[in-house]
């Protein structure tokens, strides 16, 4: 069926969306073929933008970046430290069954399978710049479903002041996992509680109309625009909402150059590199560096949520 929805999010970043479930198959929905044959997007509701009219926010749309690119070039440390590489060791990763374990400050904690959760959802097609630390950035046509209305499902507690993302550990299929190189496994990740419940924030199971590759995190991955790639944590097991922040795998690695907000902010550089300007996948030789913006290009809607915070010690 066709879900048609609203949301205070700019209508160049969602358009319309098809969601074809069944058990065990996740998603079947053809997203290019819907769009390709001119269904008109879902425009954000007007009170998020004054008196923007949809035809201006279109003219800002964002070009998707072709698909193998996005396939193709992907930072997956548990299988090699070869963008390449990632892409044909992770098709053996076991993806199915995928149950998702949630605990911690929460009223209905449990183990859900993947599939119930999608079930219960209204799958969309979110198109997001991404932005990683290296310095280079994609633009991604995710399809997928606000953080939030998982996290609403199994009623945080008022106590809950952050939520922890595990990755899945399989030694025996992950090399790296298995040679315990500088990081520590499974890979752990974490947003403040507001961060997660912000409309943006987003869990991917798919991108470009079809089933999320497994280089690029199946089944179930985070999404959040505005921060470094290494925040979107991939192939996530277990959910856990917390009252004090927890280690994070990056930011535990090296605390001077990985942050724990891992906001994209054009101002703070890497210690061994500028943040000023990003290379785009895709690009020629001769275009030039993109100026990278503060949020990755989601201040309007993300900034309040860091109003009284010094965002170069906060980094």
């Amino acid at each position: 069926m066709i879900i048609k929805t609203k949301k205070d999010i700019p209508g160049h970043q969602i358009t319309d969306p098809v969601v074809f479930m069944q058990r065990r198959k996740i998603i079947k929905a053809l997203f290019a073929t819907m769009l390709g044959a001119g269904i008109s997007p879902s425009w954000a509701d007007n009170k998020a933008w004054g008196d923007i009219k949809p035809a201006d926010l279109s003219a800002k749309a964002l070009t998707p970046t072709p698909a193998e690119l996005i396939k193709n070039h992907t930072n997956y440390y548990e299988f090699s430290f070869n963008k390449t590489d990632a892409t044909s060791l992770a098709q053996n990763l076991r993806t199915d069954p995928w149950s998702i374990e949630i605990s911690g400050e929460v009223e209905k904690p449990g183990i859900y399978y993947l599939e119930d959760v999608l079930a219960q959802q209204n799958l969309q097609e979110y198109i997001y710049r991404f932005r990683c630390v290296e310095g280079w950035s994609m633009v991604v046509p995710w399809i997928g479903f606000p953080l939030a209305s998982l996290l609403k499902k199994v009623s945080p507690l008022s106590t809950a002041n952050f939520v922890k993302f595990t990755s899945i550990y399989q030694p025996d299929l992950m090399p790296m996992q298995l040679n315990h190189t500088m990081l520590e496994w499974p890979y752990v990740e974490s947003l403040r509680i507001d961060e997660a419940m912000h409309p943006l924030t987003l869990m991917a199971v798919g991108l470009y109309g079809d089933i999320l590759p497994k280089q690029n995190g199946a089944p179930l991955r985070l999404v959040v625009p505005w921060k470094y790639g290494f925040k979107s944590i991939k192939a996530i097991v277990k959910i856990e909402l917390l009252k004090k922040p927890p280690l994070t795998t990056w930011n535990k690695f090296a605390p001077n150059e990985y942050g724990f907000y891992a906001n994209v902010n054009p101002a703070v550089a890497h210690p061994r590199w500028s943040q000023s300007s990003e290379r785009q996948l895709g690009s020629g030789f001769f275009t030039p560096r993109r100026q990278t913006e503060i949020f990755n290009g989601y201040g309007e809607q993300v900034a309040s949520l860091y109003s009284n915070m010094d965002l170069r010690h906060f980094f």
